[in-house]
């Protein structure tokens, strides 16, 4: 038995303790907003928040998360959240979409350590998050923004 925090509220999974944490948040918390992209933590189609941190959920297993917070993109709150949610909206960021909650867990994270990020640090956490319709620039530009917003 695995007990964790998800969202807030705490969960518990009897299963396979190699279960990867994706598919206990899709499959038995159906929570379907973190997504499968490439089940090698390559994409970042499945990025969660793990005790603050960004982590691939694919490549997770639950028995990692024991005792630990997790927060997906319908649990993310806060100050960063809301300032990168208005600016992707504002902007019109996503094209398909399908990478863009793993690209918004990880823009909060960054936004949470580097409250005024350069085009480089931007670049730098934002790496490991793949859009196959490369909306690049304008994810880069949602961060400066939302940054920005969070200054004044």
């Amino acid at each position: 038995m695995v007990t964790f925090t998800l969202n807030g509220e705490e969960r518990r999974f009897d299963g396979d303790p190699e279960t990867p944490l994706l598919w206990v948040i899709r499959d038995f918390e159906k929570l379907t907003g973190t997504k499968y992209g490439c089940g090698v933590a390559q994409c970042g189609a499945c990025t969660v928040h793990l005790d603050g941190m960004t982590r691939r959920s694919c490549v997770t297993p639950i028995s990692m998360v024991e005792g630990s917070e997790v927060v997906t993109i319908e649990g993310i709150q806060g100050a960063e959240a809301e300032a990168v949610q208005k600016a992707w909206v504002a902007i019109d960021v996503p094209q398909c979409g399908y990478c863009q909650s793993g690209q918004i867990m990880s823009a909060v994270a960054l936004l949470q350590t580097t409250p005024k990020p350069t085009d480089a640090d931007i670049d730098g956490a934002m790496a490991g998050n793949i859009c196959r319709c490369a909306t690049y620039q304008r994810i880069r530009q949602a961060i400066h923004d939302a940054a920005d917003t969070m200054e004044g």
